[in-house]
């Protein structure tokens, strides 16, 4: 699998760097756990700092374009993204009290 970043785009208030991707494959479209980890990876950045929201194959091709939000900590990216992509990037949410206190 090869990551090449094709677009950075800075969002200092949101304390995210927002970037667009493209993922050249041999086999079958990677999961988007191993494409954040390896975008994580290239970035220099935990992967729980790495949220990946869009990742699209067409029929047939081995590339696979995508769009990830990078966070300066796993807290930021807490306070900012929604529940299920949180859960769908594997990152553990914070507050558990929340949840009791309903």
């Amino acid at each position: 699998m090869n990551i090449d970043i094709i677009k950075e785009e800075e969002n200092p208030m949101l304390h995210r760097t927002d970037v667009r991707f493209e993922v050249t494959h041999e086999e079958a479209t990677p999961s988007r756990l191993s494409v954040r980890d390896s975008l994580a990876a290239m970035l220099n950045k935990d992967a729980e700092e790495v949220v990946i929201h869009k990742l699209d194959t067409k029929f047939g091709m081995r590339t696979s374009v995508g769009y990830a939000k990078v966070y300066e900590s796993p807290s930021h990216a807490q306070d900012v993204e929604q529940d299920y992509l949180l859960e769908r990037n594997k990152i553990a949410v914070g507050d558990g009290e929340k949840a009791e206190e309903a």
